[in-house]
Protein backbone atom coordinates (compact mmCIF):
# COMPACT_ATOMS: atom_id res chain seq x y z
CA UNK A 1 0.00 0.00 0.00
CA UNK A 2 1.17 3.49 -0.45
CA UNK A 3 2.31 5.21 1.87
CA UNK A 4 1.44 9.31 2.41
CA UNK A 5 3.99 11.66 1.78
CA UNK A 6 5.57 13.91 4.64
CA UNK A 7 5.23 16.99 2.07
CA UNK A 8 2.19 18.20 -0.74
CA UNK A 9 1.98 15.60 -3.33
CA UNK A 10 0.72 18.29 -5.88
CA UNK A 11 1.71 21.61 -6.66
CA UNK A 12 -0.63 23.34 -3.78
CA UNK A 13 1.65 26.40 -2.30
CA UNK A 14 1.64 27.37 1.38
CA UNK A 15 -1.11 30.16 0.91
CA UNK A 16 -3.46 27.45 -0.46
CA UNK A 17 -3.03 25.33 2.14
CA UNK A 18 -3.53 27.79 4.48
CA UNK A 19 -6.24 29.59 2.91
CA UNK A 20 -7.83 26.00 3.07
CA UNK A 21 -7.51 25.69 6.88
CA UNK A 22 -8.58 28.45 7.53
CA UNK A 23 -11.96 28.55 5.88
CA UNK A 24 -12.78 25.15 6.99
CA UNK A 25 -12.78 26.51 10.34
CA UNK A 26 -15.03 29.52 9.89
CA UNK A 27 -17.41 27.75 8.04
CA UNK A 28 -19.05 24.47 9.01
CA UNK A 29 -19.58 21.85 6.59
CA UNK A 30 -21.00 21.85 4.38
CA UNK A 31 -21.14 25.37 3.34
CA UNK A 32 -22.34 25.69 -0.24
CA UNK A 33 -22.65 29.42 -0.67
CA UNK A 34 -18.80 29.35 0.30
CA UNK A 35 -17.90 26.29 -1.79
CA UNK A 36 -19.37 28.36 -5.03
CA UNK A 37 -16.85 31.21 -3.90
CA UNK A 38 -13.73 29.09 -3.98
CA UNK A 39 -15.22 27.39 -6.99
CA UNK A 40 -15.12 30.56 -8.70
CA UNK A 41 -12.66 32.98 -7.40
CA UNK A 42 -9.97 30.10 -5.87
CA UNK A 43 -9.37 29.06 -1.83
CA UNK A 44 -6.90 31.97 -1.63
CA UNK A 45 -9.50 35.03 -2.90
CA UNK A 46 -12.14 33.24 -1.27
CA UNK A 47 -10.14 33.02 2.27
CA UNK A 48 -9.17 36.75 1.58
CA UNK A 49 -12.66 38.25 0.64
CA UNK A 50 -14.23 36.19 4.27
CA UNK A 51 -11.67 37.86 6.30
CA UNK A 52 -12.70 41.13 5.12
CA UNK A 53 -16.18 40.48 5.21
CA UNK A 54 -16.55 41.27 1.58
CA UNK A 55 -18.58 38.78 0.32
CA UNK A 56 -22.41 37.90 -0.42
CA UNK A 57 -24.95 37.85 2.42
CA UNK A 58 -25.50 33.92 1.82
CA UNK A 59 -21.65 33.74 2.43
CA UNK A 60 -21.25 35.78 5.06
CA UNK A 61 -23.76 34.24 7.33
CA UNK A 62 -22.02 30.88 6.61
CA UNK A 63 -18.44 32.76 7.85
CA UNK A 64 -19.67 35.79 9.96
CA UNK A 65 -19.50 34.03 13.25
CA UNK A 66 -15.99 32.86 12.53
CA UNK A 67 -14.54 34.76 10.04
CA UNK A 68 -11.93 36.65 12.83
CA UNK A 69 -10.74 32.94 14.08
CA UNK A 70 -7.19 33.00 12.25
CA UNK A 71 -6.25 29.54 13.57
CA UNK A 72 -4.91 28.15 10.31
CA UNK A 73 -1.22 27.87 11.27
CA UNK A 74 -2.13 26.46 14.23
CA UNK A 75 -4.23 24.28 13.07
CA UNK A 76 -1.97 22.90 10.80
CA UNK A 77 1.48 22.70 12.93
CA UNK A 78 -0.98 20.61 15.52
CA UNK A 79 -2.44 18.07 12.78
CA UNK A 80 1.12 17.65 12.08
CA UNK A 81 2.48 16.70 15.76
CA UNK A 82 0.06 13.91 15.59
CA UNK A 83 1.24 12.60 12.60
CA UNK A 84 -1.45 13.66 10.72
CA UNK A 85 -1.56 16.28 7.66
CA UNK A 86 -4.34 18.55 5.46
CA UNK A 87 -5.59 17.26 2.56
CA UNK A 88 -7.00 19.67 -0.08
CA UNK A 89 -8.65 19.10 -3.50
CA UNK A 90 -4.98 20.57 -4.90
CA UNK A 91 -3.23 17.51 -3.43
CA UNK A 92 -2.53 14.04 -5.55
CA UNK A 93 -3.91 12.00 -2.18
CA UNK A 94 -7.61 14.12 -3.20
CA UNK A 95 -10.02 11.15 -3.62
CA UNK A 96 -11.85 12.99 -6.68
CA UNK A 97 -13.55 10.06 -8.45
CA UNK A 98 -15.52 9.05 -4.82
CA UNK A 99 -16.65 12.93 -4.07
CA UNK A 100 -17.49 13.28 -7.63
CA UNK A 101 -20.90 11.90 -6.86
CA UNK A 102 -21.32 14.51 -4.51
CA UNK A 103 -21.68 16.97 -6.62
CA UNK A 104 -24.20 15.67 -9.01
CA UNK A 105 -27.67 17.72 -8.79
CA UNK A 106 -29.53 14.98 -7.06
CA UNK A 107 -27.13 14.61 -4.14
CA UNK A 108 -26.60 17.95 -3.48
CA UNK A 109 -29.62 18.17 -0.74
CA UNK A 110 -26.66 15.78 1.47
CA UNK A 111 -23.83 18.18 0.34
CA UNK A 112 -21.29 18.61 -1.59
CA UNK A 113 -17.57 18.03 -1.67
CA UNK A 114 -15.68 19.25 1.38
CA UNK A 115 -13.54 22.19 1.22
CA UNK A 116 -10.11 20.06 3.26
CA UNK A 117 -9.95 16.70 5.42
CA UNK A 118 -7.94 16.53 7.69
CA UNK A 119 -6.20 13.19 7.95
CA UNK A 120 -3.99 11.05 10.17
CA UNK A 121 -2.66 8.05 9.46
CA UNK A 122 0.11 6.31 6.90
CA UNK A 123 -1.55 5.78 3.79
CA UNK A 124 -2.50 7.85 0.49
CA UNK A 125 -5.99 8.25 0.82
CA UNK A 126 -7.20 8.48 -2.79
CA UNK A 127 -5.34 4.88 -3.05
CA UNK A 128 -7.04 3.12 -0.23
CA UNK A 129 -10.72 4.40 -1.35
CA UNK A 130 -10.00 2.83 -4.86
CA UNK A 131 -11.82 -0.15 -3.49
CA UNK A 132 -13.66 0.18 -0.44
CA UNK A 133 -17.27 -0.42 1.12
CA UNK A 134 -18.68 1.41 3.91
CA UNK A 135 -20.27 -0.49 6.64
CA UNK A 136 -22.39 1.13 9.12
CA UNK A 137 -25.28 0.48 11.94
CA UNK A 138 -26.73 1.03 14.98
CA UNK A 139 -25.02 2.10 17.95
CA UNK A 140 -26.96 -0.17 20.02
CA UNK A 141 -26.02 -3.69 18.49
CA UNK A 142 -27.29 -6.66 19.18
CA UNK A 143 -24.61 -9.85 19.28
CA UNK A 144 -25.71 -11.28 16.42
CA UNK A 145 -25.25 -7.83 14.62
CA UNK A 146 -21.59 -6.72 16.11
CA UNK A 147 -20.30 -10.48 15.32
CA UNK A 148 -21.72 -10.19 11.32
CA UNK A 149 -20.25 -6.88 11.40
CA UNK A 150 -16.59 -7.91 12.43
CA UNK A 151 -16.72 -11.29 10.27
CA UNK A 152 -17.81 -9.50 7.02
CA UNK A 153 -15.46 -6.48 7.98
CA UNK A 154 -12.53 -9.43 8.28
CA UNK A 155 -13.41 -10.77 4.85
CA UNK A 156 -13.66 -7.71 3.11
CA UNK A 157 -9.79 -6.75 4.23
CA UNK A 158 -8.82 -10.12 2.75
CA UNK A 159 -10.85 -9.60 -0.33
CA UNK A 160 -8.43 -6.24 -0.27
CA UNK A 161 -11.37 -3.84 0.06
CA UNK A 162 -10.99 -0.72 2.60
CA UNK A 163 -13.57 -0.71 5.13
CA UNK A 164 -14.87 2.68 5.88
CA UNK A 165 -16.87 3.52 9.03
CA UNK A 166 -18.00 6.00 11.91
CA UNK A 167 -15.91 4.97 14.67
CA UNK A 168 -19.03 4.45 16.70
CA UNK A 169 -20.21 1.89 19.27
CA UNK A 170 -21.82 -1.15 17.86
CA UNK A 171 -21.58 -2.53 14.36
CA UNK A 172 -18.84 0.57 13.32
CA UNK A 173 -16.21 -0.88 16.49
CA UNK A 174 -17.12 -4.27 15.31
CA UNK A 175 -16.30 -3.54 11.42
CA UNK A 176 -13.05 -1.16 12.50
CA UNK A 177 -11.79 -4.34 14.61
CA UNK A 178 -12.92 -7.15 11.74
CA UNK A 179 -10.78 -4.89 9.40
CA UNK A 180 -8.10 -4.31 11.41
CA UNK A 181 -8.02 -8.22 12.74
CA UNK A 182 -7.13 -9.18 8.90
CA UNK A 183 -4.69 -6.91 8.50
CA UNK A 184 -6.88 -4.78 6.14
CA UNK A 185 -7.06 -0.83 6.03
CA UNK A 186 -10.09 0.78 7.84
CA UNK A 187 -11.11 4.53 7.52
CA UNK A 188 -12.66 5.86 10.60
CA UNK A 189 -14.77 9.49 9.65
CA UNK A 190 -15.35 11.44 12.68
CA UNK A 191 -17.80 13.77 13.03
CA UNK A 192 -14.78 15.84 15.23
CA UNK A 193 -11.63 16.88 15.31
CA UNK A 194 -9.19 13.84 13.60
CA UNK A 195 -7.15 15.06 17.25
CA UNK A 196 -10.35 13.50 19.37
CA UNK A 197 -10.66 10.03 20.56
CA UNK A 198 -14.60 9.80 20.01
CA UNK A 199 -16.22 8.19 21.35
CA UNK A 200 -14.00 7.79 24.44
CA UNK A 201 -14.63 4.11 24.56
CA UNK A 202 -12.75 4.13 21.57
CA UNK A 203 -9.72 5.73 22.13
CA UNK A 204 -7.56 2.59 21.96
CA UNK A 205 -8.92 1.64 18.99
CA UNK A 206 -8.97 5.13 17.29
CA UNK A 207 -5.53 4.83 18.21
CA UNK A 208 -4.57 1.47 16.22
CA UNK A 209 -6.52 3.10 13.17
CA UNK A 210 -4.45 6.03 13.23
CA UNK A 211 -1.27 4.03 12.95
CA UNK A 212 -2.65 1.39 10.49
CA UNK A 213 -5.69 2.52 8.64
CA UNK A 214 -6.80 6.38 8.45
CA UNK A 215 -9.01 8.63 10.28
CA UNK A 216 -10.60 11.30 8.23
CA UNK A 217 -12.70 14.04 9.10
CA UNK A 218 -14.16 17.66 7.67
CA UNK A 219 -13.62 19.59 10.63
CA UNK A 220 -10.42 21.16 12.22
CA UNK A 221 -8.23 19.77 15.15
CA UNK A 222 -9.80 20.68 18.40
CA UNK A 223 -13.65 20.55 17.14
CA UNK A 224 -16.13 18.42 20.03
CA UNK A 225 -19.04 16.30 18.20
CA UNK A 226 -22.39 17.18 18.04
CA UNK A 227 -25.82 15.56 16.96
CA UNK A 228 -25.58 17.36 13.56
CA UNK A 229 -22.16 16.50 12.55
CA UNK A 230 -22.85 13.17 12.64
CA UNK A 231 -24.74 14.06 10.01
CA UNK A 232 -23.35 16.02 8.00
CA UNK A 233 -20.46 13.57 8.15
CA UNK A 234 -22.66 10.38 7.12
CA UNK A 235 -22.52 11.43 3.38
CA UNK A 236 -18.51 11.55 3.25
CA UNK A 237 -19.01 7.72 4.50
CA UNK A 238 -21.16 6.97 1.81
CA UNK A 239 -19.16 8.98 -0.33
CA UNK A 240 -15.80 7.10 0.16
CA UNK A 241 -17.04 3.84 0.24
CA UNK A 242 -17.95 1.91 -3.54
CA UNK A 243 -21.54 1.00 -1.64
CA UNK A 244 -22.84 0.57 1.64
CA UNK A 245 -23.70 -2.08 3.65
CA UNK A 246 -26.19 -1.52 6.93
CA UNK A 247 -25.65 -4.14 9.26
CA UNK A 248 -28.75 -3.06 12.01
CA UNK A 249 -30.25 -0.43 12.06
CA UNK A 250 -33.57 1.02 14.00
CA UNK A 251 -36.47 2.41 12.34
CA UNK A 252 -34.54 6.18 13.57
CA UNK A 253 -31.22 4.95 13.39
CA UNK A 254 -28.21 7.27 11.66
CA UNK A 255 -27.65 4.65 9.93
CA UNK A 256 -30.82 4.74 7.69
CA UNK A 257 -29.77 8.50 6.69
CA UNK A 258 -26.30 7.02 5.55
CA UNK A 259 -28.15 4.70 3.69
CA UNK A 260 -30.66 7.14 1.74
CA UNK A 261 -27.37 9.54 0.84
CA UNK A 262 -26.07 6.01 -0.46
CA UNK A 263 -28.93 5.96 -2.65
CA UNK A 264 -28.58 9.54 -3.24
CA UNK A 265 -25.37 9.11 -4.94
CA UNK A 266 -25.92 5.63 -6.83
CA UNK A 267 -24.42 3.60 -5.37
CA UNK A 268 -24.96 -0.21 -4.11
CA UNK A 269 -26.90 -0.02 -0.83
CA UNK A 270 -26.73 -3.63 0.98
CA UNK A 271 -28.34 -4.62 4.31
CA UNK A 272 -28.24 -7.72 6.24
CA UNK A 273 -31.44 -9.65 7.74
CA UNK A 274 -31.87 -10.15 10.75
CA UNK A 275 -34.46 -11.73 13.02
CA UNK A 276 -37.97 -10.71 12.30
CA UNK A 277 -38.31 -10.16 16.04
CA UNK A 278 -35.01 -8.01 16.57
CA UNK A 279 -35.87 -4.29 16.80
CA UNK A 280 -32.25 -4.04 15.51
CA UNK A 281 -33.28 -5.24 12.33
CA UNK A 282 -36.41 -3.11 11.65
CA UNK A 283 -34.53 -0.80 9.73
CA UNK A 284 -33.16 -2.49 7.73
CA UNK A 285 -36.23 -5.05 7.21
CA UNK A 286 -38.13 -1.65 5.65
CA UNK A 287 -35.33 -0.95 3.22
CA UNK A 288 -35.66 -4.33 1.74
CA UNK A 289 -39.85 -4.19 1.86
CA UNK A 290 -39.68 -0.99 0.00
CA UNK A 291 -37.28 -1.73 -2.40
CA UNK A 292 -34.37 0.21 -2.05
CA UNK A 293 -31.69 -2.12 -0.67
CA UNK A 294 -30.54 -5.83 -1.45
CA UNK A 295 -30.40 -8.44 0.87
CA UNK A 296 -26.80 -9.47 1.39
CA UNK A 297 -25.73 -12.53 3.33
CA UNK A 298 -21.80 -13.25 2.72
CA UNK A 299 -18.48 -11.38 1.45
CA UNK A 300 -18.97 -12.59 -2.04
CA UNK A 301 -22.30 -11.23 -2.23
CA UNK A 302 -21.22 -7.78 -1.24
CA UNK A 303 -18.00 -7.51 -3.03
CA UNK A 304 -19.97 -8.75 -5.86
CA UNK A 305 -22.63 -5.78 -5.84
CA UNK A 306 -19.52 -3.03 -5.47
CA UNK A 307 -16.84 -4.94 -7.99
CA UNK A 308 -16.36 -3.69 -11.31
CA UNK A 309 -17.16 -5.04 -14.71
CA UNK A 310 -18.31 -8.44 -13.23
CA UNK A 311 -14.26 -8.67 -11.94
CA UNK A 312 -15.60 -9.91 -8.47
CA UNK A 313 -18.74 -12.03 -9.06
CA UNK A 314 -20.09 -14.07 -6.33
CA UNK A 315 -20.20 -17.90 -6.65
CA UNK A 316 -21.26 -20.69 -4.84
CA UNK A 317 -20.05 -23.85 -5.14
CA UNK A 318 -23.06 -25.50 -7.13
CA UNK A 319 -23.53 -22.37 -9.00
CA UNK A 320 -19.78 -21.34 -10.20
CA UNK A 321 -19.71 -20.99 -13.79
CA UNK A 322 -17.77 -23.13 -16.45
CA UNK A 323 -17.07 -21.70 -19.94
CA UNK A 324 -20.18 -23.38 -20.52
CA UNK A 325 -21.96 -21.74 -18.08
CA UNK A 326 -23.35 -22.32 -14.28
CA UNK A 327 -23.38 -25.97 -14.01
CA UNK A 328 -26.95 -27.64 -13.72
CA UNK A 329 -28.98 -30.81 -14.94
CA UNK A 330 -26.20 -33.71 -15.63
CA UNK A 331 -23.30 -30.93 -14.38
CA UNK A 332 -25.24 -30.44 -10.68
CA UNK A 333 -25.40 -34.23 -10.82
CA UNK A 334 -22.11 -34.92 -11.45
CA UNK A 335 -20.59 -32.28 -9.00
CA UNK A 336 -22.91 -33.35 -6.56
CA UNK A 337 -21.66 -37.14 -7.03
CA UNK A 338 -17.73 -36.38 -6.30
CA UNK A 339 -16.20 -37.06 -3.07
CA UNK A 340 -15.57 -34.81 -0.05
CA UNK A 341 -12.02 -36.20 1.17
CA UNK A 342 -11.03 -38.00 -1.94
CA UNK A 343 -11.05 -38.96 -5.39
CA UNK A 344 -14.12 -41.45 -6.72
CA UNK A 345 -13.57 -43.07 -10.22
CA UNK A 346 -15.55 -41.89 -13.26
CA UNK A 347 -17.31 -44.88 -13.24
CA UNK A 348 -18.13 -44.62 -9.74
CA UNK A 349 -19.90 -40.68 -10.71
CA UNK A 350 -21.74 -42.64 -13.24
CA UNK A 351 -22.80 -44.63 -11.15
CA UNK A 352 -24.11 -42.44 -7.92
CA UNK A 353 -24.96 -39.33 -10.57
CA UNK A 354 -26.82 -41.57 -13.14
CA UNK A 355 -25.40 -39.74 -15.76
CA UNK A 356 -23.76 -41.70 -19.12
CA UNK A 357 -20.08 -42.25 -18.52
CA UNK A 358 -19.17 -40.67 -21.58
CA UNK A 359 -20.99 -37.35 -20.58
CA UNK A 360 -19.23 -37.53 -17.01
CA UNK A 361 -15.95 -37.47 -18.62
CA UNK A 362 -16.93 -34.54 -20.57
CA UNK A 363 -18.11 -32.91 -17.65
CA UNK A 364 -15.54 -33.37 -15.02
CA UNK A 365 -13.01 -31.82 -16.79
CA UNK A 366 -15.50 -28.38 -17.08
CA UNK A 367 -16.13 -28.33 -13.66
CA UNK A 368 -12.06 -28.43 -13.13
CA UNK A 369 -11.95 -25.82 -15.08
CA UNK A 370 -14.37 -24.31 -12.95
CA UNK A 371 -12.42 -24.86 -9.56
CA UNK A 372 -15.33 -27.02 -8.41
CA UNK A 373 -13.45 -30.74 -9.16
CA UNK A 374 -9.73 -31.84 -9.10
CA UNK A 375 -8.44 -34.59 -10.42
CA UNK A 376 -6.28 -37.01 -7.85
CA UNK A 377 -4.69 -39.87 -7.65
CA UNK A 378 -7.62 -41.79 -6.68
CA UNK A 379 -9.82 -40.11 -9.08
CA UNK A 380 -12.15 -36.75 -9.16
CA UNK A 381 -12.54 -35.34 -5.61
CA UNK A 382 -15.31 -32.45 -5.28
CA UNK A 383 -14.12 -28.55 -4.24
CA UNK A 384 -16.00 -26.57 -2.27
CA UNK A 385 -15.62 -22.75 -2.60
CA UNK A 386 -16.20 -20.62 0.03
Amino acid sequence: MTTAPTTPTAPATDAVRLARAYLSRVAEPYPAALASLVAEVGPVEAADRVRAGEVSPSVASQTSARRAEEHARADLDLITRRGGRLVIPEDEEWPRWPFLALENVAARRCGGEPLALWVRGPHFLADVVDKAVAVVGSRAASGYGEHVAGEFAFGLALAGLTVVSGAAYGIDGAAHRGSLGAGGVTIAVLACGADIAYPGGHQGLLGRVAREGLIVSEYPPGVTPARHRFLTRNRLIAALGGGTVVVEAGRRSGAKNTAAITLALGRPLMVVPGPVTSVSSVGCHELLRDGQAESVSSVAEIVESVGRFGDDLATRPAEKESDLGAPQGEAMRVYEALGKRSGVSDEAVSVESGVPLDRVRALLPELELAGLALQVDQGWQKLEVR
